[in-house]
């Protein structure tokens, strides 16, 4: 290509975030100010002021004069000679990923990057922090449409993601899964489902269905906190509350207790790590394979490192027992909530590095190796369906279960691990058995009871050494079977 790159070339990847950051501020700084301006009874922003509003872009050109760099890594990597853009939002919380990305594009490749102002504006209620600025001075929604850019569903889907988005001559190729204004509406929509900024939301992420799992999670959350040799120093609470390193036990467990967790939809808490990157989130989706992928349509927008799945099954086995695990190696997918995105009969593979250290954790947890540990830990197929009471059509499913040799059934570890695989965000399901609906063992109030008081403290640490494990292995975890022929180069 012989034309010349739009905005400024940028000679580092620091500097391309720099330039992203700054062309983003000043947006956002001149949208604000002609709200404040407007609903105090101003004029409204004329098209010149309106050109402002506007996302930066990020552009990339590779134009290799030999063979391109040999690498096993997953991500970061150029495929086709051409250029490359996408939309970027806010740049300064995306800075570490957007370095990562950028620094082997750069380095290895050789790929020129530049930075512009985009044709696409920002939305204003992606420029507002608090909500409820516009509250101030009695203005319609109806009047601010008409003189700011609104949130517009035909601008805003999951094209790339899903292998829709089509190649032109003339086009840029797509540099990311996501662009501005997806990644804005998610961000929005996170804080919404569970009552904490999204800033708060850490890269690994354990998603359960019972809220007596956050019960023990927070309780581990606080023990941390109070060890002075712990990597942890905060754990965010829902309703924007926190608890912090050498904050007294009393002070503590009074702002667990008020945080208003019930509000929320999906409530989420988020163990924060003292070196500010890391650290651990977990989610009570609730009941159901809607819920499943309405968060994780969401969370996928923070490239995440890993989400697992941490709940209870139905086990089918008649050698299984109450408090076993299941590690699902395959799903029967019968959800029907992705039918249209992602088809039954594409298999959604098991990430090798994430079922191996799933085992490994079970083992250090619990202690047990060998035959002892298989007795209690035991792989398969999990069935997730869209009806709680399946059992009521047994008749018809039984086949169905016989013929996919499915060993646990849940509502949710299908469509959590088809929406990971989807969109390219490294997935796990670990489930423990409560109730046997086969084999007479259902799930009663005292049994159920005491089963949860023995089974989830143990569950929940095996998880989070599951975590411990992934973190010293990034780039295998981020597997190339998540990654399409024609994957755009950033993770």
């Amino acid at each position: 290509m012989s034309s010349s790159l739009p905005g400024s070339v940028c000679d580092s990847p620091e500097a391309a975030v720099d330039a992203l950051e700054a062309l983003y501020d000043e947006a956002v700084e001149a949208e604000r100010a002609a709200l404040d301006r407007f609903i105090a009874g101003g004029a409204p922003p004329d098209a010149a002021e309106r050109a402002a509003f506007r996302y930066p872009a990020l552009t990339l050109r590779w134009q290799p004069e030999g063979p391109p760099p040999q690498t096993r890594r997953a991500w970061a990597k150029l495929q086709s000679p051409g250029d490359y853009i996408t939309t970027i939002t806010q740049p300064a919380a995306f800075r570490r990923y957007l370095l990562e990305q950028l620094r082997p594009l750069m380095a290895e490749y050789g790929a020129t990057v530049s930075v512009s102002p985009s044709d696409r504006e920002i939305p204003y209620p992606y420029v507002l922090e608090g909500g409820d600025e516009l509250a101030r001075g009695g203005v319609s929604a109806a009047a601010l449409a008409r003189h700011f850019p609104v949130p517009m569903l035909s601008a805003v889907g999951d094209e790339v993601a899903d292998g829709l988005w089509r190649f032109r001559e003339s086009e840029p190729l797509p540099l990311s899964l996501f662009d501005a204004a997806r990644v804005d509406y998610s961000l929005r929509r996170l804080q919404h489902y569970t009552g904490t900024d999204w800033r708060d939301l850490r890269p690994w992420i354990l998603l359960t269905n019972y809220q007596r799992y956050i019960g023990q999670f927070v309780d581990w959350a606080l023990e941390e906190l109070a060890r002075p040799d712990s990597p942890y120093d905060r754990l965010v609470l829902p309703g924007g509350g926190a608890v912090t390193r050498g904050q007294d036990q009393a002070s503590a467990l009074a702002s667990v207790a008020e945080a208003p967790w019930q509000r929320f939809q999906m409530p989420a808490y988020h163990l924060h790590r003292a070196d500010g990157a890391d650290g651990i989130t977990i989610v009570n989706i609730g009941v159901g394979p809607s819920n499943a992928k309405t968060i994780t349509d969401h969370l996928a927008v923070t490239r995440p490192h890993c989400w697992l799945m941490i709940g209870h099954c139905g086990g089918l086995r008649q050698s299984q027992e109450i408090g076993d695990y299941v590690l699902a190696h395959g799903y029967l997918r019968r959800d029907r909530i992705l039918d249209d995105l992602l088809p039954p009969e594409i298999p959604v593979p098991a990430l090798a590095e994430v079922q191996v250290a799933l085992q490994q954790a079970a083992a250090a947890v619990t202690g047990e190796a060998g035959a002892a540990l298989k007795r209690r830990l035991r792989t398969g197929t999990v069935v997730s369906y869209d009806d709680r009471n399946w059992e009521l059509r047994f008749t018809q499913e039984r086949l169905r279960i016989n013929l996919s040799r499915a060993i646990a059934v849940d509502m949710e570890s299908g469509t959590l691990a088809a929406q990971g695989y989807r969109l390219r965000v490294p997935y796990g399901t670990l489930l423990c058995v409560s109730d046997k609906p086969l084999h007479g063992e259902i799930k009663l109030p005292g049994a159920a009871t005491a089963f949860y008081q023995r089974a989830v403290s143990e569950h929940l640490a095996i998880g989070i050494a599951t975590f411990d494990i992934l973190r010293e292995q990034l780039t295998a975890l981020h597997s190339r079977k998540l990654r399409a022929f024609d994957e755009p180069p950033f993770r």
